[in-house]
C-alpha cells in the first residue's frame, strides 16, 4: 500500500514559516520524503496538560515495507521513498493478530508504520525520545497509548506496529535456510520489526525535533518483552540510553517467566509448533503458506491451540535471560521496572474455597515447599484463602522483579529502579489490574473514557513526572517528588499510586522463602 500523500503547496498555502511555531505549521523533510503533521489537540480535550498547543502528531509513517506476499516471514524490508508530501493525519493499517478486532482499524500486512508526538518548534530541538511498545492484542492506534501527555513534558514520543502471532513468530527449517543470516535462526520476525522501528527512529527522529542519541525504550507486558529484547540484543547495541519495563521482567528461575509475555521457545520447539500449525492449514511449504489469505493465518494467543512466541535463536535473542544477566550481555543503561498489585495470578475480588487454595498450592509446589508456603500464607476459610492466594501471587511478582534487579546490580554499573503500583482506576472492578498504570504513566487520561477524578489527575501528574524524568536523565527523581532511590541490597521498592515512597518488596521471611524456592528450579 502506498502512503497517502497531499500536495504540500496546497496544504500550506497561506502559512508563512515561523521559527518558533509548532511543527504542524510546516512540512517536515525526512530521508524518505516530506511529511505533514497536525495539531495533536484542541482545547476541549487536553486533560491536565499545559503545552498542548505546541504538540504535533504524525500518524501512519511507514518504517518498513509491507510484510505481505513474498515478505511474509521475512525480516522487515526497507520502506520505499515517496515523492509527494505524506499526509500523516490518520492511523496506518495495524498488523493481523495484534488487535482484538476493533472495526475502527484497517487490518493489513502492510502494517509496519509508526506515530510520533513532538512538542518541538524546530527540527533542531534535540529533545529526548521514548519509543513505546504495546502489549498483546493491542495496536499503536489504541487510545491508551496516546503520546500527547508525554510530549507535554518536552519528550518526543513514538509508538509503532509490529507483527505478532503466526505472522511474527513462525520458525521452520525452510525459513532458517532462507534467512541465511550466518546463524541457525528464524522465527523472530516480530522482534526484528521492533528493532527496525528503533533503527528508523535513530535515523530519522532528528527531523521531528528528537535527539537520535537519547532514545529510551519502553513497554508494558508483551511490550515490556520487546523492551527487554532490545535491551539484551547485539543487534541494537548503542541505540538506547535507558529502558522502562512495565509488568515484564521475571526472575529467570521463576517458571512463570516462561508463561508470561517474555516467554520463549527453543528453535526445535518452535519448529514443532510450526509443523503442526502448517499441517492444520493443509500446507507443507512456506511457498504454499505465503499464498494463503491473511485471514487464514490470524491467531489469538488467548484462544489459539498454537503458542507462538520468541525463539531463543542466538541471533536476535542472544542467550537465556539467566545467562544474559550473569554474563553481562545486555546494554549497560539505566532500567526502570515494576509490577501492579492485581496481575500475574493475583485477582481482585477473588473468591475461592479453602479446598481450592490447597489444590493450587499442591499444583504449584512440591514436597515440603507446600507446608513452608502455607506457614507464611495461612488460610482457614474462604475469605482468608482468597487473601492468601492473592498475596502469594503479588509477592511472587514483586519479589521476583526485585531479585532480577539484584542480578542486574551485580552485572552492570547503571542503576535500576523498582516500583509497585496499587491504584485502582475508577469505573471498573479489577483493582490495580494489568495495564492499569499506563494511563497514569503516559498522563493521557483525556484519551480514554473513564470517570476520572481529581485524585486520578493528581496521581497521573506524579507518575508521568517520574517516568519523564527517567526518560530525560536516567533517574526518576525530580523537584517536588518523593525520593525514589535506586535498587540496592535493601529489600525495598518504590510504592506508587495510593502511596509514595519506599516499602518492603515483601516481609523478609517471604523474600527468603521465594528466593530459596526459586534456587531449586530451572534457570531460564
Amino acid at each position: 500500500m502506498l502512503p497517502k500523500t497531499i500536495a504540500a503547496t496546497t496544504l500550506l498555502s497561506g502559512l508563512s514559516p515561523l521559527v518558533s511555531a509548532a511543527l504542524y505549521e510546516s512540512v517536515v523533510q525526512t530521508k524518505y520524503g516530506a511529511v505533514q503533521g497536525y495539531p495533536a489537540f484542541n482545547k476541549t480535550s487536553t486533560g491536565n496538560l499545559t503545552n498542548w498547543k505546541d504538540i504535533t502528531v504524525w500518524k501512519g509513517i511507514p518504517f518498513a515495507a509491507t510484510t505481505g506476499g513474498e515478505n511474509r516471514w521475512r525480516a522487515p524490508q526497507p520502506a520505499s521513498s515517496w515523492n509527494s508530501t505524506l499526509d500523516a493525519k490518520t492511523w496506518g493499517p495495524v498488523c493481523p493478530s495484534a488487535t482484538s478486532g476493533n472495526n475502527d482499524y484497517t487490518i493489513d500486512e502492510d502494517c509496519l508504520n509508526l506515530n510520533i508526538w513532538s512538542p518541538a518548534s524546530s527540527s533542531d530541538a534535540k529533545l529526548p525520545v521514548v519509543m513505546w511498545s504495546y502489549p498483546a492484542l493491542s495496536t499503536a492506534a489504541d487510545a491508551l497509548f496516546d503520546g500527547g501527555g508525554m510530549a507535554d513534558q518536552g519528550i518526543v514520543f513514538v509508538n509503532y506496529n509490529y507483527r505478532t502471532g503466526s505472522f511474527g513468530w513462525l520458525a521452520t527449517p525452510e525459513l532458517t535456510e532462507e534467512f541465511q543470516n550466518g546463524h541457525n535462526s528464524s522465527g523472530n520476525w516480530g522482534m526484528l520489526d521492533q528493532f527496525a522501528a528503533l533503527k528508523w527512529i535513530k535515523a530519522n527522529i532528528a527531523d521531528f525535533g528528537g535527539d537520535p542519541d537519547h532514545i529510551t525504550v519502553m513497554g508494558q507486558s508483551a511490550g515490556s518483552a520487546a523492551t527487554q529484547h532490545i535491551l539484551n540484543s547485539e543487534l541494537t547495541k548503542g541505540l538506547i540510553v535507558g529502558a522502562i519495563i512495565e509488568s515484564g521482567v521475571r526472575y529467570p528461575e521463576d517458571p512463570y517467566a516462561m508463561q508470561a509475555a517474555e516467554g520463549y521457545s527453543t528453535l526445535s520447539a518452535s519448529y514443532k509448533t510450526a509443523k503442526e500449525y502448517l499441517a492444520s492449514l493443509n500446507v507443507s511449504t512456506i511457498a504454499e503458506a505465503r499464498k494463503l489469505p491473511m485471514s487464514d493465518l490470524v491467531t489469538n494467543f488467548l484462544s489459539s491451540a498454537y503458542s507462538f512466541s520468541a525463539t531463543l535463536d542466538d541471533y536476535a535473542m542472544p542467550s537465556t535471560y539467566w545467562n544474559t544477566l550473569k554474563q553481562s550481555l545486555a546494554q549497560d543503561v539505566p532500567v526502570l521496572t515494576g509490577n501492579t498489585k492485581d496481575e500475574s495470578g493475583a485477582t481482585y475480588g477473588l473468591n475461592i474455597t479453602l479446598e481450592e487454595y490447597y489444590e493450587d498450592l499442591n499444583e504449584t509446589f512440591t514436597g515440603s515447599w507446600v507446608q513452608r508456603f502455607l506457614d507464611l500464607y495461612p488460610a482457614n476459610d474462604s475469605l482468608t484463602a482468597s487473601g492468601a492466594e492473592n498475596s502469594q501471587w503479588t509477592d511472587r511478582s514483586v519479589v521476583g522483579t526485585w531479585l532480577w534487579s539484584q542480578m542486574w546490580n551485580e552485572a552492570y554499573e547503571s542503576p535500576i529502579y523498582n516500583y509497585y503500583w496499587d491504584h485502582a482506576p475508577p469505573g471498573q472492578d479489577q483493582g490495580a489490574y494489568h495495564e492499569s498504570e499506563i494511563n497514569y504513566v503516559l498522563n493521557n487520561l483525556y484519551a480514554t473514557d473513564m470517570p476520572w477524578t481529581a485524585e486520578d489527575y493528581a496521581i497521573a501528574k506524579k507518575m508521568n513526572s517520574y517516568w519523564a524524568n527517567f526518560i530525560k536523565n536516567g533517574d526518576p527523581n525530580g523537584e517536588k517528588l518523593v525520593s525514589w532511590p535506586a535498587v540496592n541490597s535493601s529489600e525495598l521498592v518504590q510504592h506508587v499510586g495510593d502511596g509514595w515512597g519506599q516499602i518492603p518488596a515483601a516481609p523478609s521471611k517471604k523474600v527468603a522463602l521465594f528466593k530459596s524456592w526459586f534456587s531449586t528450579l530451572k534457570k531460564y
